[in-house]
């Protein structure tokens, strides 16, 4: 059996001392550019792997990144975030980085189980989900220090010349406008859109990419609910029947949707979703998918640098503190 290489076969092969490899490891910033890469390059060549425990101890950091995980509420909704967790699990584990999950039902459940984990020295950086307007989490952590970057926008007054702090998103207007644009070269005349009631960042972004597409039909309110989207678009299109196409805020939505229009034999009416989820595809519905996974890599590049291995703090700079990841459109 192959001894494995050692921090001294890296060193012999890279024409460089012990202690620069090990700051290559662990702390690559202080490194000349062209020293790093001459290690790397032997790091990868002889297939050198740090000892993780023994990088812990050495360095103080747990090499871990943690994320919450929301609880189940049934539904279809979650396979996005479950994607998204999954990714960034695998692109950690590239960058020799481990991911905790944690779980909490509200808020301030949640800064509570940070409180924890801060304390015991358990997580070196945290991925936060589900930003909403006057998200207490974020203030806490910034306050703290603690390294984060948030799925989901800071929900500010202007998230991308003066953004709060380190986010990545999916573009949701983008993936609404493309959506009600496929219909519309569709020689659709009226298409509604059927979203959630006004507040959510996540709803009204949505919104706002149907708007901006000029499309001329009725929006249509109502709760992340299948029964009661069924419902409200049985009405809208009694009450509207010109109507040829309808954009979803979800695919619950747009499942939603499809019920009414079939119990209508409204055949020539489209039913596009948002997130591509299983439960669509196996209707045949057209729908716009996130792409968690350049969502995950988004994050890591933030909190990481693109080819780096060791969370540090950084502070948000306009343009270079986000991720605007944009959806594609699934047309089936």
């Amino acid at each position: 059996m192959a001894k494995a290489p050692t921090v001294d076969d890296v060193a012999r092969v890279a024409g460089v001392s012990r202690q620069t490899v090990s700051n290559v490891v662990n702390t690559p910033d202080i490194v000349r550019e062209a020293t790093r890469l001459r290690v790397e390059a032997a790091i990868a060549e002889l297939g050198y792997r740090p000892h993780a425990a023994a990088r812990r101890l050495r360095t103080r950091r747990s090499s871990t990144i943690g994320i919450h995980l929301d609880p189940y509420a049934g539904g279809i909704s979650g396979v996005v975030l479950d994607r998204f967790v999954h990714a960034l699990t695998e692109r950690a584990g590239e960058r020799d980085m481990r991911v905790l999950l944690y779980a909490a039902r509200t808020p301030e459940e949640e800064i509570a189980r940070l409180g924890d984990l801060l304390e015991g020295g358990e997580v070196d950086a945290v991925v936060i989900t589900g930003t909403f307007h006057g998200d207490p989490r974020t203030g806490w952590l910034l306050d703290r220090a603690l390294p984060f970057v948030s799925f989901g926008r800071p929900w500010g007054e202007d998230d991308v010349e003066a953004p709060a702090h380190l986010w990545v998103d999916v573009d949701g207007a983008a993936g609404t406008r493309a959506a009600t644009a496929h219909l519309l070269a569709q020689d659709g005349q009226r298409i509604a859109f059927l979203g959630w009631p006004t507040g959510s960042g996540t709803g009204d972004e949505r919104e706002r990419g149907w708007r901006e597409s000029a499309a001329s039909g009725p929006r249509w309110v109502v709760e992340e609910n299948v029964s009661a989207a069924r419902d409200v678009v049985a009405a809208g299109l009694a009450a509207d029947p010109g109507v040829t196409g309808i954009v979803c805020a979800s695919d619950s939505l747009a499942i939603g949707a499809h019920l009414a229009v079939t119990l209508a034999g409204r055949s020539d009416i489209t039913v596009i979703g948002f997130d591509n989820t299983p439960a669509v595809e196996a209707l045949g519905l057209s729908s716009v998918e996130q792409l968690p996974e350049k969502v995950a890599s988004g994050a890591l590049d933030l909190l990481m640098g693109e080819n780096g291995t060791v969370v540090a703090p950084r502070a948000p700079t306009a343009g270079a503190a986000h991720v605007l990841v944009e959806p594609r459109l699934v047309v089936r």
